[in-house]
Formats: structure tokens, C-alpha cells, sequence
């Protein structure tokens, strides 16, 4: 085996990505602190092709340093939106037939390998502060709670960590 260099990959270009058909998701961080992990959902964001993210309460915005640092270039790929209230975005997306889901540890949640995708739906997947999690009026209008089994003893997962694993599982679901 050899390693591929980043000229045989094949990537789209920024140009070409923002052209490209993306997958029905859109991605919504609920108040996260770390500028780390707002860069490193950009990047994650851009990999499997989501439709938008939105910025909402206390996230940080794209430009910065800290944000740059993980994103690699995924703020001038990605499209994105700042809104200080996730309630109401959340509200004005299901008036437009959206479906929310909430990640987060909850009474009736869904465990992520048994979430299942309805055809022509477009979701916004919300991932929540890296300690108090998605606000719970945010889960309470939320339509669906996706969970991410977990057998060791720690509670949850990291933010940027959470977000990889559900967009990749959403995307199979999607694309496969």
C-alpha cells in the first residue's frame, strides 16, 4: 500500500463544493464554547456535504483564529448562519417542514443505529453545549432525540467527536 498524496484524492474545490448537490442536513450548535470544536464541525460539515450550518447563543463565528485552526478552510466551504435564539430558528424550520432532532440523552430517544431517514426529508441535527447539552426547550420542540449508545463510564462524548459519528451514520443513511 502507499499513501495517496492530497493531488490523487479528488476533492472538490470551493467553487465546486458550493455548486455540488448537498445532503438534507443541516447542522445547529446549541451554545458551544470551544472555538475548536465549532472549526472542527465546519470540517467535519464539509466532508459529508451538509446544506448549511447555523451558529446559535454563544457559538463563535468564523473569522478566527481558534475557528480556522480546526476548520482547515471549511468556513469559506460550508454555508453558514448565526442566529442568537435556537428556539426560534428551530420554529421557523419546522414551519418550512424540517425535522429537528436532538442530540442528546432523553426519555424515548432513538439510539442512532436505529434512527431511520424518511425519503425527501430534510433534518437539522442539533448538537448541544459541551457540558449542559442541548437545552431542553430545544429538545422539548424537537421531533425526534437521537442518542449515541455508549458503554464505558463517561456520560457523553465530545462535541466535535458526537458530530462525526451522527453525520457519518446520517450520510450512509442518505447517500447508501
Amino acid at each position: 500500500m502507499r499513501k495517496l498524496k492530497n493531488s490523487e484524492l479528488g476533492r472538490l474545490n470551493v467553487s465546486e463544493f458550493k455548486d455540488s448537490a448537498k445532503v438534507p442536513l443541516i447542522v445547529i450548535l446549541d451554545n458551544i464554547r470551544s472555538l475548536n470544536n465549532v472549526g472542527s464541525v465546519f470540517r467535519t460539515s464539509d466532508a459529508f456535504l451538509i446544506k448549511k450550518i447555523y451558529l446559535c447563543g454563544i457559538t463563535a463565528t468564523p473569522p478566527h483564529k481558534e475557528i480556522h485552526k480546526t476548520a482547515l478552510g471549511a468556513t469559506e466551504s460550508v454555508t453558514w448562519e448565526y442566529r442568537e435564539s435556537t428556539v426560534e430558528l428551530l420554529k421557523e424550520l419546522q414551519e418550512k417542514g424540517v425535522k429537528i432532532a436532538a442530540i442528546e440523552q432523553a426519555e424515548n430517544s432513538v439510539s442512532l443505529e436505529n434512527f431511520e431517514i424518511e425519503t425527501n426529508a430534510t433534518y437539522a441535527i442539533v448538537f448541544g453545549n459541551e457540558v449542559k447539552g442541548v437545552q431542553q426547550e430545544v429538545v422539548s420542540i424537537s421531533d425526534y432525540c437521537i442518542e449515541i449508545p455508549q458503554f464505558g463510564t463517561k456520560h457523553s462524548l465530545n462535541i466535535a467527536v458526537c458530530c462525526g459519528v451522527v453525520l457519518w451514520d446520517l450520510f450512509k443513511k442518505i447517500r447508501f
